[in-house]
């Protein structure tokens, strides 16, 4: 699923990937409400949207961003 970013090197499963070949992983300060924006607006229910994705990993207990996402 292509995001829109220019500087994005899709690997063939379509996520981003860093220059050195790695998939990217979303920064620990990005907010709940941007990440609604990206997954829709039931994304962590109950989870204020100033949160940070850091806090809201550390609540689920280590959670992976894909798994929070399922």
């Amino acid at each position: 699923m292509p995001n829109g970013n220019k500087d994005c090197n899709e690997g063939l499963d379509g996520r981003c990937r860093d220059l050195d070949g790695e998939i990217r992983q979303k920064r620990g300060d990005t907010l709940v409400g941007t990440l609604r924006k990206t997954y829709g607006p039931n994304f962590a229910p109950g989870v204020r949207s100033d949160a940070r994705l850091d806090t809201l990993r550390k609540r689920a207990g280590g959670e992976s961003l894909s798994k929070l996402v399922k």
